[in-house]
């Protein structure tokens, strides 16, 4: 069938009609196991009654009315959203991409109050930040840059998860660091226990920001409501996005102490951040994380998954290793595996490979155990039939 979408996707050959839960039925009834929660977006499952409620309530009320009017809900869920995190405010925006452009402004602005008439912002190999030209710049990603050319400048790169390889940088340029807690597009990859504790005392010391793109590691992905609470530090800037509005589009960025004063009236905006409809969807899944306890579920169930998927893996040749970080799980094997993808869609169970050799999990947090074990016992019996080419 001709389509009139752009091409930018290289679609499976499915269509969803319905969801509930950690299920999806396509336009056939049949049904799928939802383990990638439309790419750590659905934490709270498909159609939660918490935040249906919330977006039918809203849409009843009043959807939008732009930023040039105070939004008493925006005003709300940034109350909650600082409280929770340790921040002063919030832009917001709506998606991760926007989140991170307003923190690579924000850098940016910050430089030149600092007297920096070139500023550089310090990013990590294999990251991905978005879509848009200044994220993509800043992404370490060749492949998806390709043809995009000339990129924006002002980013400097480093591997990933090195802590020489930061401290020995000499650019009096140097503002900023952006770095993922988890790299999820690069394919799960954890950093050492001490990394942003070692990156916190390399900004202070240097007075640069350092800022955290949570966009897939936030709103309890990892165990914890921000990746960065399960370590000591408190970044300068932390952006959101992804599972923030359990599937309605919204980004935050949010800053403290003196990036907090950085972006004034005038400096940024945005049409649609922050409208009421958004705002009463986040906070619904704020309030149904807490009285859920789904944060501290997403850190137990996780462990438990990888630990049987490793049991279960244990024979494979293929297996490099399993990781996770709270329900961020990550499967390396030694060859591209793709094609499991399909094989896994064939037996109703949604998937992702990324960085090629990666198979990544990204459950919802509402998963069960008997829905756990079900997730270990198929994909594991896909992955130990497929026979490499």
């Amino acid at each position: 069938m001709n389509s009139h979408v752009m091409p930018t996707y290289a679609r499976l050959p499915v269509s969803f009609e319905r969801g509930e839960g950690v299920w999806l039925w396509d336009t056939d009834g049949k049904r799928y196991l939802d383990a990638l929660s439309g790419i750590a977006v659905c934490n709270l499952g498909h159609a939660h009654p918490a935040v249906t409620a919330a977006i039918a309530t809203q849409a009843g009320k009043l959807v939008h009315t732009s930023n040039l009017y105070q939004v008493g809900l925006q005003e709300a869920l940034a109350d909650n959203l600082a409280n929770a995190s340790g921040m002063d405010n919030v832009f917001f925006c709506n998606s991760g991409a926007e989140a991170n452009e307003a923190a690579i402004k924000l850098a940016r602005k910050y430089g030149h109050g600092m007297g920096v008439d070139e500023p550089v912002i310090v990013v990590m190999e294999n990251s991905f930040h978005g879509r848009t030209l200044a994220t993509l710049s800043a992404t370490g990603n060749r492949k998806v840059q390709e043809g995009f050319e000339p990129l924006v400048g002002g980013f400097k790169r480093v591997p990933f998860d090195d802590i020489q390889a930061v401290s020995t940088l000499s650019d009096p340029n140097v503002v900023a660091i952006l770095v993922e807690p988890v790299q999820g597009e690069g394919g799960v990859r954890i950093p050492s226990p001490d990394y942003l504790e070692r990156l916190r005392e390399i900004c202070d010391q240097r007075q640069w920001l350092l800022m955290l793109d949570e966009v897939q590691t936030g709103m309890g992905r990892t165990g914890s409501l921000f990746a960065f609470q399960q370590t000591s530090i408190l970044p300068d800037v932390v952006t959101l996005a992804k599972a923030l509005g359990n599937g309605v589009p919204i980004g935050a960025c949010l800053a403290r102490a003196t990036a907090a004063e950085t972006l004034t009236a005038g400096k940024h905006a945005s049409t649609f951040g922050g409208n009421p409809l958004a705002c009463a969807a986040a906070q619904a899944v704020l309030k149904t994380l807490r009285e859920e306890n789904l944060v501290e579920r997403a850190r137990i169930l996780g462990s438990a998954i990888a630990k049987n998927l490793r049991a279960a893996l244990s024979g494979n040749p293929h297996l490099i290793e399993v990781r996770n970080k709270g329900l961020m799980i990550g499967i390396q094997l030694d060859k591209p595996c793709g094609a499991l993808v399909g094989l896994a869609l064939e037996q109703g169970l949604l998937i992702n490979v990324t960085a090629e050799t990666t198979i990544r999990l990204l459950p919802p947090l509402i998963l069960t155990d008997e829905q756990a074990q079900l997730l270990v016992g198929q994909l594991s019996g896909i992955v130990n039939a497929y026979v490499f080419p």
